[in-house]
């Protein structure tokens, strides 16, 4: 019973959802029945905050389902999660890594990196500048602009929360956040932790800050070794299911830190992998090396020279065309 509930926490529906209705408040409830220890309270609210937000599970429903037994079991898998969490993945200091600030131009709105007291592009600008937005602006009709605008941000909200989660585990700190989101995206992050990183053998960095002299900078996920091999690791947060004709972006926004590591660091990242988690914990991973990453870097050299001739005559129209 009680993993049947620990499923629901990660992001699974119980089974008898569909008749469910009401909301529920159960921590007082449940830390009377389990005993007043700090530390057991504490692994139950993390559950519980997700449980209190979802407004198909009916009061009397649940306290009918959870018994003494049940909510040990739960904090039990609580332990055992979180110190597969705490272990984290061994650091590599091969490579000394630079430091950058990340800003944002006041002017302009647009975000910027400040590295060694130079002013550049992210990657994430130059890419949002250059690209074909006509499949965006078509679903932001289709939905509306103000459900558009809210899908983005708890997306993006979702997102971050996922992020701090994985660099928490890689850098083997633990970390719990008890907001409805924080908590959603807490499976998404194990997800990716069990079936992405297991091949990860080690790791250089998280979360640093990659630059390319002159041209751009931008904050990328993980570098490690995976497989062997030397690579760059993106983490994405999606709420269906992609394509892989759909996220060219993604490939060209890796193959950026790639150029820009090897380039600054004299490495040889000769792959990049993507790893992608839905909410209902749908997990995907999307791979680019030899000839495809070439063609990768090659497309992001041009969308980098299409935003400097952007930004030298900003009344230029960008077409479809022009990304072919």
């Amino acid at each position: 019973m009680a993993k049947i509930i620990w499923q629901q926490g990660e992001g699974i529906w119980l089974q008898k959802k569909k008749n469910l209705t009401g909301k529920v408040d159960l921590v007082t409830r449940l830390t009377k029945r389990v005993g007043t220890e700090s530390l057991v309270k504490n692994r139950l609210m993390s559950w519980l905050s997700l449980i209190n937000n979802l407004d198909v599970i009916k009061k009397n429903e649940i306290i009918k389902m959870i018994t003494d037994k049940d909510a040990k079991e739960m904090h039990n898998l609580f332990n055992k999660l979180e110190k597969k969490v705490d272990k984290g993945i061994k650091h590599n200091t091969k490579y000394n890594y630079l430091t950058g600030k990340q800003i944002t131009d006041e002017s302009t709105g647009k975000r910027l990196y400040d590295v060694g007291g130079f002013r550049l592009p992210s990657v994430t600008t130059i890419l949002s500048q250059t690209k074909d937005t006509s499949f965006l602006t078509k679903w932001k009709a289709k939905v509306g602009e103000a459900e558009a605008e809210r899908i983005k941000n708890v997306s993006s909200k979702r997102g971050t929360f996922m992020h701090t989660y994985l660099e928490k585990y890689i850098l083997g700190v633990g970390y719990e956040d008890l907001t409805p989101l924080g908590q959603a995206a807490r499976p998404m992050a194990q997800k990716i932790i069990e079936v992405g990183l297991a091949p990860v053998d080690e790791y250089y960095g998280s979360e640093i800050t990659l630059h390319y002299p002159g041209l751009y900078a931008g904050s990328a996920d993980l570098v490690c070794s995976h497989n062997g091999r030397e690579t760059i690791v993106d983490f994405k947060q999606a709420n269906k299911p992609k394509n892989k004709d759909w996220i060219e972006d993604y490939y060209l926004q890796c193959s950026m830190y790639a150029m820009a590591h090897d380039y600054v660091y004299g490495s040889k990242i000769d792959q990049l992998v993507i790893m992608v988690c839905t909410p209902d914990l749908y997990y995907q991973e999307f791979k680019a090396e030899g000839l495809e990453f070439k063609k990768y870097k090659e497309k992001a050299l041009k969308r980098i020279d299409m935003y400097y001739e952007l930004i030298r005559e900003p009344n230029v129209a960008i077409e479809a065309k022009d990304f072919k």
